[in-house]
């Protein structure tokens, strides 16, 4: 699985790198043909300095997308994932009950 993570107008630190890397490499237990993720980090630069996360998994057949907004990129980047892993576990029982 390759992971790309991009952060737009700032740099991230590789500690979140690394967290955001674990998050996404934690799905490939719900599905192993997970091919890539691209993980998009955004901070918009406000008051209230909301932070961003994008992840886009690509699967064979389908692109699974989510995004969270929160002030802290791993607060969202957990979201994020927790969202993209329901996506799997509907494709899978989706599949399991093709099958039956």
């Amino acid at each position: 699985m390759n992971i790309q993570i991009t952060a737009r107008k700032f740099k991230a630190h590789d500690t979140l790198k690394d967290f955001i890397k674990d998050e996404i490499t934690s799905l490939a237990r719900f599905n192993d043909d997970i091919i890539d993720a691209d993980v998009i980090l955004s901070y918009q630069n406000n008051q209230n300095s909301i932070k961003k996360v994008e992840i886009v998994l690509s699967i064979p057949g389908q692109t699974l997308s989510a995004a969270d907004q929160t002030e802290d990129f791993k607060t969202a980047a957990t979201s994020a994932t927790e969202k993209l892993r329901r996506q799997l576990e509907t494709i899978k029982s989706k599949r399991a009950s093709k099958t039956r």
